[in-house]
């Protein structure tokens, strides 16, 4: 992994994930390189000294593309929008629940993205999925070539800490479009502006809205229904299991990167003070993703969230992708998840191999080569399905 900010592995993943999206490594460079002395301290108050950093970058950018559409340059101000979002959004996810800057951060990152996707012409539609007794907002991104009935369509969760942004700007929905898979890009419970705007906490039923969902996508024309699956990464590598096993009209899971028991991850976290953590202020930030107010409960509901004993319902196809050098997650989670899926029409365990890149937590590292080996999976998978196998 590319270690900007020497062996600050949280400081590390966010620069990594940046890149992954489209940032620029000299615009990292000349809005970062004061700060990297406050990136050694391992204080997670540091990282305001980053979103003033990252914050500012993402402002003179959007002042920037402003300009440009004052001289009617569209693409070049659409490109700068995007990048503007890709700062706003990691300098909002490293800070504290708590801190006053962040939601105006967000809705920034929010505002920068529509402009983004408007000026360049993005094959997206901003859709609300209806939930209960209010809406998980998602971004919908059709196949190419879409034939008669329908193509088919993965439902995308998010992982602890990323959004749907994050997922399309990284290129997952992208990748499946080319294959001939629709993707819709959900912010789940817990997270992004299900967690932010519609105050949806995290919980362990993911069944719960991946039925919403599939409901939704029921009710779309372009869609074939029969052919819906589900996909998420890194806490996902949990939900996107869980609701295979309890959701039978899912035809296929996908988990980008395993996550068999988040809640003894945890458990060890808390008591070893394990640093290799997704983002600073770990342990108030998991609290606000639960709606908990205590470690103590946050503990209690991670407990619940294990697939031990779980498994052996999931019969549609499932792949497990996992990084050999994952330091959040063990390999030998991904190894039980698979082994566990027993009555699996089509059970694989693909692990990125450190000489081949893409070994760490959900590739980040090399994310591309993940996304390539998830939509190939997929591409395939939903033909296999077209053709009647895994009945």
């Amino acid at each position: 992994m590319f270690q900007y900010f020497g062996d600050n592995y949280t400081w590390n993943l966010a620069v990594n994930l940046a890149l992954g999206m489209g940032a620029q490594i000299g615009e990292i460079e000349d809005s970062s390189g004061s700060v990297k002395e406050a990136s050694l301290r391992k204080d997670p108050h540091a990282a305001e000294i980053l979103f003033a950093a990252w914050s500012g970058l993402a402002a003179r950018l959007e002042t920037l593309a402003r300009q440009d559409l004052q001289r009617d340059r569209r693409l070049s101000a659409g490109q700068k929008f995007k990048r503007a979002a890709i700062y706003y959004v990691q300098a909002e996810r490293m800070q504290s629940p708590h801190f006053a800057d962040r939601k105006k951060a967000f809705e920034s990152m929010l505002e920068c993205f529509r402009q983004y996707v408007k000026l360049t012409h993005q094959p997206v539609e901003f859709v609300e999925v209806p939930y209960k007794d209010t809406i998980l907002p998602a971004l919908y991104v059709p196949a190419v070539g879409v034939e008669r009935g329908g193509a088919p369509c993965m439902v995308h969760f998010d992982g602890l800490d990323v959004t749907k942004e994050i997922l399309y700007l990284v290129g997952m929905g992208s990748a499946l479009r080319e294959r001939g898979v629709s993707v819709l890009l959900v912010d789940n419970p817990g997270v992004g502006e299900a967690l932010r705007s519609k105050g949806l906490t995290n919980f362990p039923e993911a069944e719960v809205p991946a039925a919403a969902c599939i409901e939704y996508l029921e009710g779309r024309d372009d869609v074939d229904a029969s052919r819906i699956g589900i996909m998420a990464l890194s806490l996902g590598g949990f939900h996107a299991p869980r609701a295979a096993a309890f959701e039978p009209r899912l035809r296929c899971c996908v988990a980008w990167g395993a996550n068999y028991d988040w809640g003894a991850t945890q458990r060890y976290r808390y008591e070893s003070k394990d640093q290799s953590l997704p983002v600073p202020h770990y342990w108030d930030h998991v609290m606000w993703v639960f709606g908990e107010s205590s470690i103590e409960g946050m503990l209690a509901t991670a407990d619940r969230m294990t697939l031990e004993g779980v498994l052996h319902r999931v019969r549609c196809p499932i792949l497990v992708t996992h990084g050999e050098n994952d330091r959040q997650i063990t390999l030998a989670q991904a190894e039980r998840l698979v082994a566990e899926c027993v009555n699996s029409s089509k059970a694989e365990l693909f692990v990125h191999r450190l000489e081949e890149g893409g070994a760490e937590h959900c590739s980040v590292d090399n994310i591309h080569i993940g996304i390539d080996t998830i939509a190939d999976w997929v591409q395939e998978t939903m033909t296999e399905l077209k053709h009647g196998m895994h009945q």
